[in-house]
């Protein structure tokens, strides 16, 4: 995934995203890319969209306050109900150009009513 794409959420980490040293915390770091799915997934839906599921996520290099984190999201593979949303997470510190990847992930997703029910994802 390109960083030249349009991200799905682009962010500033603040002093109370971060732990005692300074870098910002995991979970945090997976709520951002869950919305950022999230988004992806109920735009395809057409409609509400629940997370079921992430891989494993490797933490490659810390996020530290300051940063400008962005998700990139894009969907990969789409079945009856569910949809598969691979999604990596980037930084750029706040005085520089140059952005590295932090860490990545598949979110899977799937399409419900009012209820809560699975639907089907609309077609295209």
């Amino acid at each position: 995934m390109s960083t030249h794409r349009e991200p799905a959420i682009r962010v500033v980490a603040f002093p109370a995203d971060a732990n005692a040293y300074g870098d910002i915390f995991g979970g945090w770091l997976l709520s951002l890319m869950d919305s950022g799915s999230g988004l992806v997934a109920a735009r395809r839906a057409k409609g509400r969209a629940v997370t079921v599921s992430v891989d494993a996520m490797e933490f490659r290099k810390p996020v530290k306050v300051g940063d400008e984190v962005s998700v990139y999201a894009e969907l990969v593979k789409v079945g009856r109900t569910s949809m598969v949303i691979q999604t990596e997470a980037w930084r750029r510190p706040r005085h520089q150009e140059q952005d590295e990847m932090v860490t990545c992930a598949r979110f899977t997703f799937v399409a419900v009513d009012d209820h809560g029910n699975p639907r089907p994802v609309d077609a295209e």
